[in-house]
């Protein structure tokens, strides 16, 4: 059981598989340990409170929900038991890196190919990672007033908008790049929420801070 070669393909694939969340990673890890401790057999027994411990899982329906998802998604295969003397079963599926030669003998790989591998897999890792954050702005000032005219906010706001982050480069603070200017959309709409309501509130003041609808029959 070649169990870098294992790892390094079942972290490639998580970091693809966008249903996953931490707690899910680490009872897959907590099951990988119980599987290495048990030297890698085909199927092996768990116990549920050392797998809970071990994953940091304080729920027992989290737990059992994180191992549903894990054996539909694939990643595990779970049989659980209904007999409180006896464990639930677990199969991980294998992903070895020996080849068999010509002679039917089989060979495991050197530490150098093992180590490049890592490395190739790290790339490609780093390599999606980078494409999905590359910046992501409006083609158009016409798609920016299409997404504020969704939002029924006036054509004008959207026109501050474009021009203002048009003209610093689309740069937060003319310095970091706007990754997603959806997002800059929003917050610019929050802000605009913000300065109309400080304004209708000024506007009902006078300028000793006193509320203009104040009733001055009541004492001092």
């Amino acid at each position: 059981m070649n169990y870098i070669k294992h790892l390094n393909t079942v972290f490639q694939q998580f970091s693809m598989d966008s249903r996953l969340n931490p707690t899910h990673i680490s009872l897959y890890m907590a099951l990988f340990q119980y599987w290495n401790i048990n030297r890698f057999p085909d199927e092996f027994y768990i116990n549920r409170e050392d797998i809970m411990k071990m994953s940091k899982i304080g729920s027992k329906a989290t737990y059992h929900r994180c191992l549903k998802n894990m054996h539909s998604w694939k990643y595990i295969r779970y049989l659980p038991s209904h007999n409180p003397y006896k464990g639930s079963k677990i199969r991980l599926p294998k992903l070895d890196t020996s080849s068999e030669t010509s002679d039917g003998t089989t060979t495991e790989p050197t530490t150098e190919q093992l180590v490049g591998q890592a490395l190739v897999s790290y790339k490609n890792i780093n390599k999606h990672i980078t494409n999905t954050n590359k910046v992501k702005l409006p083609k158009d000032k016409n798609e920016v007033l299409i997404f504020f005219e969704k939002r029924k906010w006036p054509e004008l706001e959207a026109e501050k908008f474009f021009n203002h982050y048009n003209g610093i480069g689309w740069k937060v603070g003319g310095k970091i790049e706007i990754k997603d200017w959806h997002y800059t959309a929003e917050n610019w709409m929050l802000k605009s929420k913000e300065i109309e309501m400080v304004k209708t509130v000024s506007q009902k003041r006078d300028n000793l801070k006193t509320s203009k609808t104040k009733n001055y029959g009541q004492p001092l």
